[in-house]
């Protein structure tokens, strides 16, 4: 196990190149996580750089073709900091951004906390800890300038490519009576609409919200009252670029929308 020293520079490093907007190939073999539990670790110690409370978790690869755009076999979490959140109709800046998508995403903000047990919590458990469900948009990068060729423990380590992040308003629907499963928000991007689908999040939203909560649960970390949860694009990444505006109308549960500049 990398030892503190070796995690504190790692997140260093990742830490300089997010703030500068600049990429490397790879993290020195010394530093290098080299599984999931060192990526965390290393995760971790982002978070202290931040000097606000941690706005929430985003959950990157909960579709396939999330999946296959980092090269992973699997969902990760991220912390969204909250230093990286974007107003609903704000602008974001593409300064950096080497990755240059747009998701539409699920998001939930809990009501209460969910901390570390024995047991992992039902998708029911989860959901009755829930306040709020939110339309939202996720604007990941990577420090990584090859993000394919990173692996699973440099990305967990790279905040799961965290990067911006756009939270709509509260929906008003009666939200836990639908099937989210089936929800098909339309997305508008340079005059083109495309159609997304809830089935693509991890199979349903609420399933990839519940796994967010067992996966903290396995790190010993509790997820909090008040934190939000974005549940991983319902949609293949978007290619984006400065001039853009994107708009992600999910019907009767809102819309988002954001600019990049």
């Amino acid at each position: 196990m990398l030892d503190d020293n070796q995690i504190t520079a790692a997140s260093k490093i990742l830490s300089e190149h997010w703030r500068a907007g600049t990429k490397l190939g790879a993290l020195d073999a010394a530093i290098r996580p080299r599984d999931r539990a060192e990526g965390y670790a290393v995760q971790a110690a982002l978070e202290k750089t931040s000097r606000e409370k941690l706005f929430g978790w985003k959950i990157a690869a909960t579709s396939t073709a999330g999946q296959k755009h980092i090269n992973v076999a699997g969902p990760l979490a991220g912390r969204i900091l909250a230093e990286t959140v974007i107003a609903d109709g704000g602008t974001a800046s593409m300064a950096g951004n080497e990755m240059r998508v747009g998701e539409p995403e699920f998001c939930f903000r809990m009501a209460r906390d969910l901390p570390p047990r024995a047991t992992p919590y039902s998708v029911q458990e989860v959901l009755d800890a829930v306040a709020t469900l939110h339309p939202a948009i996720e604007i990941p990068d990577s420090r990584f300038a090859d993000f394919t060729a990173a692996g699973e423990a440099q990305l967990i380590a790279d905040n799961a490519c965290a990067h911006l992040f756009v939270l709509g308003p509260a929906t008003s629907a009666d939200w836990r009576a639908m099937d989210l499963v089936e929800e098909r928000p339309t997305i508008t991007l340079r005059g083109e609409r495309t159609i997304g689908h809830g089935k693509n999040v991890l199979g349903d939203p609420r399933v990839a919200l519940a796994w967010c909560a067992n996966e903290l649960r396995g790190l010993g970390l509790t997820l909090r009252a008040g934190e939000v949860v974005t549940t991983g694009t319902c949609h293949p990444p978007l290619p984006i670029a400065a001039g853009d505006a994107f708009a992600a109308d999910f019907g009767v549960l809102g819309k988002v929308s954001v600019k990049f500049g």
